[in-house]
């Protein structure tokens, strides 16, 4: 495998596992940061390590506020009590 430091659109999409034009679209929101070249970009690899690590701490978070929505829902009257005691 080659050593790059740039990815394209497509490859980035691959790896994020999104589509290209949620990519795209992020470029363009300038959530991925990105090189112009024509009419194409070019992704520096390291910006994806952010993105990557963003992503996967924005899902869990979401994970977490539907588990403890969850909980409360259930639960509510019992945590009320033990809050009293």
């Amino acid at each position: 495998m080659e050593n790059k430091e740039f990815m394209s659109i497509p490859e980035a999409a691959k790896v994020l596992g999104l589509s290209r034009q949620a990519v795209h679209k992020r470029v363009k929101n300038g959530k991925i940061e990105a090189i112009r070249i024509g009419r194409n970009y070019a992704i520096p690899i390291k910006n994806l390590i952010g993105v990557v690590n963003k992503s996967l701490q924005d899902e869990d978070k979401d994970k977490i506020r539907d588990i403890v929505k969850r909980v409360v829902e259930e639960y509510g009257e019992v945590l009320k009590l033990l809050g009293d005691g």
